[in-house]
């Protein structure tokens, strides 16, 4: 049976996590059916890792707006076996460090995710489709990702409007982090995720991420997932190009802000561009300040 190495979300101190994406769907905005194929799943698994992947996201239901629901059983169909395969290969090629998460809002995905080798769970209902996840999460002593999205991806960008995105998505994200904490989730075995793009217009995904910092200041790992999101292709003067090729610069941008910011983990397509992204933020912003020199006096 492949192992399932455990999972700690970093901390203030850390090296930034990249978490690459793997959809195992048909229809995801950006990779959709290029890797619901177990083999071709498992080669971007590794591929990934080779590029610096601390956790792969494995999903079987697309998020994208406008999808429709994916039923449980298909989901497990999909995701569960393709879950064993990567942490048998990772194993095998040496990655044990790199961690499988499972993309899921229903218990039974997760459930069987978790038996076959994953070690998180990243929802991005944050436990308000199936409550009983966060006990799952708890019980398994597993860490879960909370994300703030609006309505169902059928319909959560149809007109979204908010008095205060900030103001609504900290305190929404602080709510549901505490009623993982009542269902026993270990507080920091949560993270939160402001969820871009999910029911925001362009202007509130802008004021998200400027507004990094007070989200941070919640007190919990945050996750950012920008990664090939189309308000990069609007700000690039592009606003109806198609997702790919990413528009590199503005992506990269997003994640090395995020770390400037405070974030601890970035959900990625492309792992090495945006492992060099957060690891040259990181490195500039923990560099020890000197204190301020006093001028030299001027020589008469």
């Amino acid at each position: 049976m492949a192992s399932t190495p455990p999972y700690a979300f970093p901390g203030r101190g850390d090296r930034p996590a990249v978490m690459g994406i793997l959809n195992l769907t048909p229809d995801s905005f950006s990779d959709g059916g290029r890797h619901d194929a177990p083999d071709a799943a498992v080669a971007h698994a590794l591929t990934m890792a080779r590029e610096g992947a601390d956790l792969i996201d494995i999903g079987g239901e697309s998020s994208r707006p406008g999808a429709q629901r994916v039923g449980v059983d298909e989901q497990i169909r999909r995701t569960a076996g393709t879950v064993g395969a990567c942490r048998a290969a990772l194993d095998h090629a040496g990655f044990t460090h790199v961690a499988l998460s499972i993309d899921t809002t229903r218990v039974p995905v997760a459930a069987a995710a978790l038996a076959a080798g994953a070690a998180l769970i990243n929802d991005i209902s944050a436990g308000e489709d199936d409550p009983q996840i966060l006990a799952l999460a708890a019980a398994r002593g597993v860490p879960v990702v909370l994300m703030h999205k609006r309505g169902e991806p059928a319909t959560m960008q149809d007109n979204p409007r908010y008095d205060d995105v900030v103001g609504r998505v900290a305190a929404y994200l602080g709510h549901r982090a505490a009623a993982a904490r009542a269902a026993g989730v270990k507080a920091d075995h949560i993270a939160l995720d402001p969820g871009i793009g999910f029911g925001k217009t362009h202007e509130h995904n802008l004021a998200l991420l400027g507004a990094l910092p007070r989200l941070v200041a919640l007190g919990y790992p945050l996750l950012l997932g920008a990664s090939r999101k189309r308000f990069l292709a609007r700000l690039a003067g592009a606003p109806h190009a198609a997702v790919e090729p990413d528009p590199a610069g503005g992506s990269a941008a997003t994640t090395a802000l995020a770390v400037a910011a405070g974030v601890r983990l970035v959900r990625v397509h492309d792992v090495q561009l945006h492992r060099q992204a957060a690891d040259t933020a990181a490195a500039i912003t923990t560099v020890p300040q000197s204190p301020p020199q006093s001028p030299e006096p001027r020589l008469p």
